[in-house]
Order: C-alpha cells, then sequence, then structure tokens
C-alpha cells in the first residue's frame, strides 16, 4: 500500500527502508519539500515507490501514515499535514514525549493523565491513532529477532480496525509477542517506559535492547 511518514530523521528513513523491502510505496514528509535528507533517502532507494514531500503531501498519499517526528514536534507536524488528510485513516504514533532541555537523561514533557499519541488524536480527531513501536531503538523496530529473546511490543488506540492494520504490519516486520493494552490512554503508561529504556542505555552503554515480561509455567494438574 501507500505508506507517508512524517519525519525524515534516521527513525523515518530505517521504517522507510523496510516498507519498501515489504513491497510498499513510501512517501517522507518534512516541513518543507526541498529536505536534503529526504531527498537523498529516495535516491539512494532507487526504486520510484520512494518519495519526498511535505508533511501535508504523506498524509495525503498516504493509506496508512506514520509519525516519526521528534516528539516536541509532532502534533505540530500533524497539524501542517492537515487533520483532514488523515481523516478514516491508521495513524501509527511511534514517538516519544521526551524533553531533552536540561540535557541527559531526558525528561517526559506529558505523562500520568495525558499522553502524547492523545494529543494527536485529538489534533487529528477523524484520524485513527495507534501507539506503536516507541520502546525499541529504529533497528529493532524492523527487525526484532536480532535481539537475543524474543522481545514484547505493546499498542493501544481506540479502534480495533486499525489496531488489527497495525498488528499484521508489525507481524511483517518480525514481531510475535505484541500486546493490545486497549484504548489509547493506555499511552500513558506504554510512553514512559522509553525512559526506563533510556536509563538502561545509559548504564549499559548499549542501545539495542528491548522488554520482554517472562511468566510463569501453568501449573500441572
Amino acid at each position: 500500500m501507500n505508506i507517508g511518514i512524517l519525519g525524515t530523521g534516521v527513525v523515518g528513513q530505517t521504517l522507510g527502508r523496510k516498507l519498501l523491502a515489504l513491497g510498499h510505496a513510501v512517501k517522507l514528509g518534512s516541513r518543507t519539500a526541498a529536505n536534503d535528507k529526504a531527498a537523498a533517502w529516495a535516491a539512494q532507494a532507487a526504486t520510484s515507490r520512494a518519495s519526498h514531500g511535505t508533511f501535508e503531501d504523506a498524509a495525503r498519499c498516504g493509506e496508512l501514515v506514520i509519525l516519526a517526528t521528534l516528539g516536541t514536534g509532532t502534533v505540530d507536524a500533524v497539524l501542517q499535514a492537515g487533520p483532514a488528510h488523515l481523516a478514516g485513516k491508521t495513524v501509527i504514533d511511534v514517538t516519544n514525549p521526551l524533553d531533552f532541555s536540561q540535557g541527559m537523561p531526558p525528561r517526559l514533557f506529558v505523562g500520568h493523565t495525558d499522553s502524547l499519541a492523545e494529543q494527536v488524536q485529538r489534533a487529528a480527531p477523524e484520524a485513527h491513532v495507534v501507539k506503536a513501536l516507541n520502546i525499541v531503538n529504529c533497528e529493532e523496530m524492523v527487525n526484532p529477532g536480532a535481539l537475543a529473546t524474543e522481545p514484547d511490543m505493546f499498542i493501544a488506540g481506540h479502534d480495533a480496525a486499525a489496531k488489527q492494520q497495525v498488528t499484521e504490519l508489525l507481524q511483517t516486520f518480525g514481531w510475535q509477542r505484541i500486546t493490545d493494552f486497549g484504548g489509547l490512554e493506555a499511552a500513558r503508561f506504554i510512553e514512559p517506559l522509553v525512559l526506563l529504556w533510556v536509563h538502561y542505555g545509559i548504564k549499559t552503554g548499549g542501545w539495542h535492547h528491548a522488554l520482554q515480561f517472562v511468566q510463569r509455567p501453568a501449573p500441572t494438574a
């Protein structure tokens, strides 16, 4: 399908490459059409299925849209894209509400009683926003099988059909342990997990890790 990605950084580019490899057409969107990073990405992809343009261009052409911007610019990017162009579409929010204004480690600029995903939903009320993929490095987003054990991924959203679409897309990336936590308000506890991920990275000096919840075996009769 045609997929629009808002964001031309390493996350957007990595997701874009994986989606192209899976046969989708991808348009990277940025604030202006003249974006050197997006142009270089499209040129390197060397396929007519890779293109770039503005946030609005990406939102307009995408049957499904992915938000891969910095958290501080996410809502503004959605507004620039035009909420009407997102109406009725599944919008995957992989962003995090991280505040780096005081350096590392970052803090959250929203939490507890709200989430960035919910702010996105309010900015584009007719979109079907699904929170996903925000708790791993972008390389693991598209290749969870590279990790030593099978990691968990958590999703949340109000629309069941949109969550099913996201689940199926994540499965094509290699995700097997996907847990649906229900409505989008669940992003209030999914998003803060990124702080645990960041602190673990600082402690260990690496950024290729993920979460896995383990359970006790069921008792035998």
